[in-house]
């Protein structure tokens, strides 16, 4: 028996034993630091006050759980007595931190963590793109190319323009790869590791060689900036890189097609083109009417006319670019074009022994 000075006058609560639904009304006697339950002949197993869990108040009195037995409640039907206080958790403030804090400055908080983690999710396709091992990115550009198969464009004059033409823009990387393909839609696409890929319907709406020298060097702002490997990144996640060597290969080439770049990454590339252009005496001009020939395009056109649309898709076009390439013309003279008139015309007849097929013109 507990020394009369560790006893205490019973408590009465309401009580659920978590194995059964039945609600008892037991008494609560306090020996020291353990308590017992007793209602008539029924009595609970001994435990600590120190196991006791602070639950929601009832009704503005304490409730409490006990630690290792789910379900296990008792609650008290009037305000504990002041010898049971010290003995007993601090009951859990409603609405815990807001309350302790305030609504407004935990709605402060909550505003700025959820800005922090919008800022995250944006930024981390940056930032992992730039992690990623350039022979990874280089191995998925490899398989993407494949995807074309027989649709690379082969003509020998055609290839010996397209050498000059990337010679003439100073692309001197030799993992940067510039080739054409036979399909009729005006488009370019940048794949992983540097490889730009000219549809023919580009150079067959281009009106010179300078159209196309704009074009591959705002590709090659892509390139230098690492954009590709970004977009894929923030539209598929890294399933691009832990899953994207298999089947779905023609899946995510069909997406980079159908995926505008950032505005950020549009006018980088924009930047990028243009000083390259100058820094080879390369006129802007013609690249800014070749934009204004796209920003003109309009669903209902007839014919070779819609296919610039494929271009707008995953190009945004604007007024204002347009101008920025036109702008930069301004303060320098260029006299030399991308190409002379017999390249310009080999290059634009690079496909001319490329069969077409029904399965090449569905299939993009």
């Amino acid at each position: 028996m507990s020394a009369p000075s560790e006893m205490n006058a019973p408590v009465r609560v309401w009580h659920y034993d978590g194995q059964t639904a039945v609600r008892r009304e037991p008494q609560l006697i306090a020996e020291g630091a353990m308590f017992r339950l007793v209602e008539g002949d029924w009595a609970g197993a001994p435990a600590a006050f120190a196991d006791l869990i602070a639950r929601d108040p009832i009704g503005g009195l304490p409730s409490y759980g006990l630690k290792h037995v789910p379900g296990w409640k008792i609650g008290f039907l009037a305000p504990p007595p002041p010898s049971l206080l010290d003995r007993l958790p601090a009951p859990r403030p409603y609405g815990g931190l807001i309350d302790r804090f305030g609504l407004w400055p935990a709605a402060l908080v909550c505003a700025l963590l959820a800005a922090i983690v919008v800022l995250l999710v944006i930024r981390t396709p940056a930032l992992l793109a730039r992690l990623v091992p350039p022979a990874i990115e280089r191995q998925l550009g490899d398989a993407m190319v494949g995807d074309f198969g027989d649709r690379a464009c082969t003509g020998a004059d055609g290839l010996a323009a397209l050498g000059v033409l990337k010679d003439r823009l100073g692309v001197d990387d030799p993992e940067t790869e510039i080739a054409v393909v036979n399909i009729p839609i005006t488009n370019a696409v940048t794949l992983p590791g540097g490889r730009i890929i000219l549809f023919n319907g580009l150079l067959q709406n281009a009106r010179s060689p300078d159209e196309i020298a704009g074009v591959i060097g705002h590709e090659l702002g892509h390139v230098a900036h690492r954009d590709v490997l970004e977009s894929l990144l923030r539209q598929l996640g890294l399933s691009v890189l832990l899953g994207g060597l298999d089947g779905n290969i023609g899946g995510y080439t069909n997406m980079l097609l159908s995926t505008a770049y950032s505005r950020d990454a549009e006018t980088r590339a924009d930047r990028f083109a243009i000083d390259m252009l100058n820094q080879r005496d390369i006129s802007p001009t013609p690249t800014a009417a070749f934009f204004r020939r796209l920003e003109a395009s309009e669903p209902g056109m007839k014919g070779s006319a819609a296919t610039v649309l494929a271009y707008v898709s995953s190009h945004p076009i604007s007024a204002l670019r347009a101008q920025q390439f036109a702008l930069a013309a301004r303060d320098h003279t260029h006299d030399r074009p991308a190409l002379d008139r017999d390249q310009w015309a080999a290059l634009r007849s690079i496909c001319k022994d490329n069969k077409l097929t029904p399965r090449t013109i569905l299939r993009f």
